[in-house]
């Protein structure tokens, strides 16, 4: 049973990956901006309903995860849950819920201050799983441990930073005595 529905969730990546690929990409900046106003007042994208907030992205989780799969996911403890499902129901929330080109759903989050796609989908997991155990789901905490860890992330890239071009200026001596 197990092997069969991962099968049937890996071939359903598959085929929404491939579809992913197959839209043009917008080409300026302006471009992508018009898709994305349109898209943040679409109900539906390619077909599959976007939730409003999280509260409806909850309900739609409730309703799309299949009873064994939620008692599966609801006995695991809360970190190891969220680790282990971002490569696939988060991959999925992420693809299929328009995170990287904007959505209803990622425009509502990131007016919470989420916004990297990898974050937003991990706060719907731990949230789902906080849900499903009766737990609460301590929207300000995530927010403030989100946007902790958003800035380290940040101070890690400028450390990592290659400099790309230095240019060192000669200031003639008659300048600099005015």
């Amino acid at each position: 049973m197990k092997g069969k529905m991962w099968f049937s969730l890996l071939s359903l990546l598959v085929l929404t990956a491939m579809h992913a690929q197959a839209q043009k990409p917008p080409e300026t900046e302006s471009e992508f901006d018009e898709g994305y106003q349109r898209r943040i007042r679409m109900e539906y994208i390619d077909g599959v309903y976007i939730p409003r907030d999280l509260s409806d992205a909850l309900v739609q989780l409730n309703q799309l995860v299949d009873r064994d799969a939620r008692a599966s996911f609801k006995s695991a403890p809360e970190e190891v849950a969220v680790r282990k499902l971002h490569f696939s129901l988060g991959r999925w929330i992420i693809l299929n819920w328009g995170f990287y080109e904007g959505s209803r759903l990622s425009h509502s989050l990131k007016g919470m201050g989420i916004y990297h796609p990898d974050y937003m989908a991990r706060f719907i997991i731990r949230s789902f799983h906080r849900s499903l155990n009766g737990q609460p789901i301590d929207v300000k905490g995530q927010l403030e441990a989100i946007a902790a860890q958003q800035e380290q992330d940040r101070q890690k890239r400028i450390q990592q930073g290659t400099v790309l071009y230095q240019e060192t200026r000669k200031v003639k001596k008659d300048t600099v005595e005015r």
